[in-house]
C-alpha cells in the first residue's frame, strides 16, 4: 500500500471531525510534525499525557472556550443518548462530554471494552485491567474519541496512571466525566472500518481491507480489473476511464494512468505517468521517472527508468531504457540497452523521432541517435549518430567454407 498508517489516519475524511470554521483570531500556519516523533510521543507515557501536552495556549482560546460553553449549554437538552452510528456523530450536537467509537468484534482479544448500560457509556476498560466478566464483552474500543472542547482540558488534567501499565489512559476520561455529571456516549462503527493494528497479522488484514476498497473504487471509476483480487494498488494510484488491468499487476506509489490504457499481466509500476492509449506488458517494469506519451507500446521483459517515451514509441521485447528521451514513433528492437551507468555517474541517451534501433544494440551514454537514423543489429554505439544516418558498430562476419570438418579432425587427433 506504500503509505504509513499515520499518514492514512491524517488523510481520512469522514466529515465528522472537520471544522466548519476557523476563527481568524487563532488562525496559524499548520506545521506538521515528523510522523516518527508523533509516534514516539504518543506511545510514551500514554496517549492522554501526549494529548495534554498539545493543549492550546493562545490567548484567544479562552474566549472561544467560553463561547463554546455557552453554545453547548443552549444545545444540550440533558440526559444520555443511545449508542449511535458513527455517521450521526457531529461535534456540538450530541450533548456529551465524551464520545467513544466502538465496534462489535468477532474476537475481542487485545481490545479495550466499552462498558455500556441503557444507552450510557459507563467506562472503557483496557484488557489488562478488565475483570473476567468485562472480558466477555464484545463491544470494543476502536481507539477514537471525541472530547468536548468545553471539558477536554479539565478531563485531561485529572487523568492519572494508576493502572496495570502505569500509563495515562485517555479512556479514563469517560469515568472522570461521569463523576462530574457529564454525558458520555458510544458511537458504533463497522469492525472493518475501525480494525486495530497490533501485529503483523492484523497489519495484513488491514491491508486487505484497504486493497478491497481501492479495487472497488477503481472499478467504480471505469477501470476493468480482470481478476481484482490479484491487483494491488497504492493509496495514490490514479486510473483513467476504460483502463484494462489484467491479473497480477502491482501499482507502487506515484502512478497515474490515462484513459484506454491496457496493462497486461505481471507488470510492476512505480512513479510512472502513462497517457491515453498506452499498452504495457506482460512482464514489464516501469520505474520512477517513467513517462509514456499517447500510444506508446512497452512489451514483455522491458524495464524503463527516468525515461520519457514520446507518442507512438515501440519497445516490444527484452530491453532496458533508462535516463533516456525517445522521440515520437521510434522503434527499439529486442535487446536494446541504454548503457547509462559507468559505476560512478548516470548519463543520458537521446534518441530522435522516427529512429530505428536494431535488435541487440547497446547505446553507451552519453550518446545521441539522430532523428530518422538507423542502428544496425548487434551494434555497440559509443559516438553520436547524425539524423537519417546508418550506424553499424559490430565485428565483420567471416565465413570459411569447409572449416568445420577440419576442426573436428584436429580435435579427434588430440584425443
Amino acid at each position: 500500500m506504500s503509505k504509513a498508517l499515520l499518514a492514512f489516519a491524517r488523510d481520512l475524511s469522514s466529515g465528522a471531525l472537520e471544522p466548519g470554521k476557523v476563527d481568524d483570531g487563532i488562525k496559524r500556519e499548520i506545521v506538521r510534525p515528523d510522523p516518527a516523533l508523533v509516534l514516539s510521543q504518543a506511545t510514551g507515557a500514554g496517549f492522554a499525557d501526549y494529548l495534554a501536552s498539545l493543549s492550546p495556549s493562545a490567548p484567544e482560546y479562552s474566549r472561544m472556550l467560553a463561547e463554546k460553553l455557552a453554545l453547548e449549554a443552549a444545545i444540550v437538552a440533558g440526559g444520555y443518548g443511545p449508542v449511535l452510528a458513527v455517521a450521526e456523530v457531529k461535534p456540538g450536537t450530541s450533548g456529551a462530554a465524551v464520545v467513544a467509537l466502538g465496534f462489535y468484534a468477532a474476537d475481542p482479544t487485545g481490545y479495550g471494552r466499552l462498558i455500556t448500560h441503557g444507552g450510557e457509556l459507563l467506562a472503557i476498560r483496557e484488557e489488562k485491567d478488565a475483570s473476567p466478566s468485562e472480558r466477555q464483552i464484545d463491544f470494543c474500543n476502536a481507539g477514537l474519541m471525541a472530547l468536548s472542547g468545553a471539558h477536554a482540558l479539565d478531563l485531561l488534567e485529572r487523568i492519572g496512571n494508576d493502572n496495570a501499565k502505569g500509563e495515562y489512559y485517555l479512556t479514563d476520561a469517560v469515568e472522570i466525566a461521569r463523576a462530574e455529571g457529564h454525558a458520555t456516549i458510544a458511537a458504533e462503527g463497522e469492525a472493518e472500518d475501525v480494525a486495530g493494528v497490533n501485529s503483523r497479522i492484523q497489519l495484513a488484514e488491514a491491508e486487505a481491507i484497504i486493497q478491497k476498497r481501492l479495487r472497488l473504487a477503481a472499478m467504480a471509476g471505469g477501470a476493468t480489473l480482470v481478476a481484482p483480487e490479484t491487483v494491488f494498488f497504492s493509496a495514490d494510484t490514479e486510473l483513467g476511464r476504460d483502463v484494462v488491468v489484467e491479473p497480477h499487476v502491482v501499482f507502487g506509489p506515484g502512478v497515474s494512468v490515462g484513459n484506454d490504457v491496457v496493462i497486461h499481466s505481471f507488470c510492476h509500476l512505480e512513479g510512472a505517468h502513462l497517457e491515453s492509449g498506452v499498452t504495457i506488458g506482460p512482464y514489464a517494469r516501469l520505474r520512477p521517472g517513467t513517462r509514456l506519451d499517447t500510444g506508446v507500446r512497452i512489451g514483455n521483459f522491458v524495464e524503463t527508468k527516468a525515461a520519457h517515451l514520446e507518442r507512438g514509441v515501440k519497445v516490444n521485447h527484452l530491453s532496458y531504457v533508462g535516463d533516456a528521451h525517445v522521440g515520437a514513433n521510434s522503434n527499439l528492437g529486442a535487446g536494446t540497452i541504454t548503457c547509462n551507468y559507468d559505476g560512478f555517474t548516470k548519463s543520458r541517451t537521446e534518441i530522435g523521432a522516427g529512429a530505428f534501433i536494431g535488435v541487440h544494440s547497446a547505446l553507451v551514454a552519453p550518446v545521441t541517435i539522430g532523428a530518422g537514423a538507423y542502428v544496425g543489429t548487434g551494434s555497440v554505439i559509443t559516438d553520436n549518430v547524425p539524423d537519417d544516418a546508418l550506424a553499424i558498430a559490430r565485428g565483420r562476419q567471416v565465413v570459411k567454407p569447409g572449416w568445420a570438418p577440419e576442426f573436428r579432425d584436429r580435435a579427434k587427433q588430440k584425443d
